[in-house]
């Protein structure tokens, strides 16, 4: 294996300190969202948010006058608007009607290992058993802490289970996105994937806004807000550069700060309480998710 560089070693800092900016500006995401849907239309939430963070993306790619994508490269973006653009927004809105988002929280703690998971077979690479092992682990912790707190009879709720689909797109989003801004960069992969979803997003919002006119406090537009312009617009400037640059599983660790950032969030902005029984459930898959990352890395 060759040496590391001076310049490498700066290259993979630079990524490391964009992507932790990205997972600062994601972990308000769950709070945030859950305020919106108390107020509006979560399906208006979910695309409302991705029609406004397009236009944005217009403005930039016109300013920037960006080249535009191959046709091999127009079929990523299909799948990174899959993931983070509809998937995600749109899952995480419809189990945040009825659950808390430190209850979130700690499903959304498994995105590292999904993540990587999906990074291991982009790339096709063979890691150890181990690995598995760790990523199964972590996935257990969850289903243990959602049939312990979050589910009644024992069997997992509706809320769950949109939880735990939002967090497979979007770590599939997040390989991909992160293997295609090596090529495009992080500001426009995400701004491509924007425009690319715009002939599903615009109708939907329309359809959604007419159906169930949006009237809400000045909260829950606040909340709106960032959701378009820093949740799905510019924190994926920083978290697809921070991917490219050091790597997709290197950057992927930071994100094992963002479900206690995200319940840090919940108790201040929302008075939710954060139960032991979360951070345990927290620690436990935080833990597996590490195992599974120093795996992979040997």
């Amino acid at each position: 294996m060759a040496p590391i560089t001076a310049a490498g070693r700066d290259h993979r800092s630079a990524g490391l300190a964009l992507g932790a900016l990205g997972v600062l500006a994601f972990s308000m995401s769950l709070p945030a969202t859950r305020v919106a849907v108390q107020h509006l239309d979560p399906w208006f939430v979910a695309f409302g948010r991705a029609v406004g963070a397009a236009l944005l993306a217009w403005a930039y790619l016109r300013w920037s006058r960006a080249p535009r994508p191959t046709r091999a490269q127009w079929r990523r973006l299909a799948v990174v608007a899959l993931g983070v653009v509809a998937g995600f927004p749109l899952f995480t809105s419809l189990a945040l009607t009825t659950q808390p988002s430190a209850h979130g929280a700690v499903v959304v703690a498994i995105l590292p290992a999904m993540t990587a998971a999906f990074a291991v077979l982009r790339a096709g690479e063979r890691p150890p058993p181990a690995f598995w092992l760790s990523s199964a682990a972590g996935l257990v912790a969850v289903l243990v802490f959602l049939a312990a707190s979050g589910t009644v009879g024992g069997s997992a709720s509706l809320a769950d289970l949109w939880l735990l689909t939002a967090v497979t797109l979007c770590g599939l989003g997040y390989a991909e996105g992160g293997a295609l801004a090596r090529d495009l960069g992080g500001a426009r992969t995400i701004c491509w994937a924007l425009l690319l979803a715009l002939p599903v997003t615009i109708p939907i919002t329309v359809v959604t806004a007419i159906a169930h006119p949006p009237h809400a406090t000045a909260h829950a537009w606040l909340s709106f807000a960032y959701l378009t312009l820093v949740s799905m617009f510019l924190g994926f400037f920083a978290w697809y550069a921070g991917l490219a640059r050091g790597g997709i599983a290197r950057v992927g660790q930071i994100q094992l700060t963002q479900p206690i950032l995200t319940l840090l969030w919940s108790a201040l902005l929302l008075s939710e309480t954060v139960t032991p029984a979360s951070l345990a459930a927290a620690a436990v898959v935080l833990t597996c998710v590490v195992l599974t990352q120093r795996t992979r890395a040997r």
